[in-house]
């Protein structure tokens, strides 16, 4: 046996519900491009969830069903509020995740039935979740989520007590799209890897949110934010940047494991992250941003990723940046969910092999002679 280091080029499984061929990344076979362009969030979780986009009926059918099972049980509220003000967010996010299961007696009913029902209350309640966290840390009381209003729209409203703007909700529906589901990525095998045991949805979730919380992964935008934070202003990008590559220093947000020739969402958020920049009459952030790209794809070649431009959208969205990577996980719980499902349908015990590189034919010494 031999080792590939990271599983690299490894085909783990088969999956039905996202692809990346050629540097094209699908939904159930429907160009990312095309949804992030027409679909809703709502729709895309459906096709995920069912393989198929859904009908006026189906889809009013789901928003109701979202609707009905956001609101979080009290005694988590309570929790919530022991937490300490400086948490790490997807700490906390990871903890409440895990007590939901606590307060769902359907929590161990393995029937897909079952499990279709916790996928809906995991999508429903992540949001509120991470509007109830922000909020309880900074003295607020949390919202409650409103009814008849999109995941993007309820997120905004928890967050701030405001009803945002037309413009701020398809910008961040828009983002919820494109971050939905990745194949096989790191939070993704985690939770199959999890439930793969026939564990329950919640230690799958669990387990998937513990994966994105790394910067290697969902923390990505979070450090670009960093970044940008450290630059302060356009006229010190290029010294920045450049005493960056000298150092051989990783930057954040560019290269990606699958993509050779760009990331296929970058492209959509940076776009978005220019319109809302024009919106708000300040382009300081987009402006920084496509200069930074410039030098770095100009210097190494390396193109933006999902994470590169998504940085400056939730932020002049007045996203803290502390909750850019919680709030890729709400719009993923609906990737991973979907995986979820997949893997109980078919499971079998996801059990690789390590090739041994330690010492050979060594002899037990008794104690007293070591």
């Amino acid at each position: 046996m031999t080792a590939t280091k990271g599983l690299e080029g490894i085909v783990a499984t088969t999956s039905e519900i996202s692809s990346i061929i050629d540097g094209v990344l699908t939904y159930r076979g429907i160009n990312i491009d095309e949804l992030a362009e027409h679909a809703t969030f709502e729709e895309t979780i459906y096709l995920l969830w069912h393989g198929k986009l859904p009908n006026r009926a189906e889809l009013k059918s789901l928003m109701d069903e979202l609707a009905a099972n956001a609101a979080l049980p009290d005694e988590l509220l309570t929790q919530l509020r022991t937490y300490p003000p400086g948490a790490n967010s997807m700490a906390a996010l990871r903890s409440a995740v895990s007590a939901l299961a606590l307060y769902d007696e359907e929590a161990n009913d393995m029937s897909p039935e079952a499990n279709l029902r916790k996928a809906v209350k995991l999508q429903a309640k992540l949001p509120t979740i991470v509007a109830a966290f922000a909020r309880i840390r900074e003295g607020k009381e949390p919202i409650q989520p409103k009814s008849g209003v999109s995941i993007a729209h309820n997120f905004l409203y928890m967050l701030t007590g405001k009803d945002p703007d037309e413009v701020a909700v398809k910008a961040l529906d828009k983002a919820l799209v494109l971050h939905a589901d990745h194949e096989l990525n790191a939070s993704t095998f985690a939770a199959r890897v999890t439930v793969a045991t026939l564990s329950d949805i919640y230690s799958g979730v669990t387990s998937a949110i513990g994966a994105l919380k790394g910067p290697l992964h969902g923390g990505a935008n979070e450090a670009v934010m960093i970044m940008l934070d450290e630059i302060g202003s356009i006229e010190n990008v290029e010294s920045y940047i450049m005493n960056k590559l000298a150092n051989k220093e990783k930057i954040m947000g560019f290269g990606h494991r699958v993509y050779k020739n760009g990331d296929p969402r970058a492209k959509h958020l940076q776009k978005m992250s220019r319109e809302l920049g024009e919106r708000s009459g300040n382009l300081k952030l987009y402006e920084m941003s496509v200069k930074i790209e410039e030098l770095v794809t100009g210097q190494k070649g390396l193109k933006p990723n999902v994470d590169f431009y998504s940085a400056s959208v939730y932020t002049t969205l007045g996203i803290p940046r502390d909750l850019f990577t919680p709030l890729f996980a709400i719009s993923r719980v609906s990737g991973w969910t979907a995986h979820i499902l997949e893997q109980y349908s078919d499971n079998r015990l996801i059990r690789p092999r390590a090739e041994y590189t330690g010492p050979a034919n060594v002899r037990y010494v008794p104690i007293d002679q070591r």
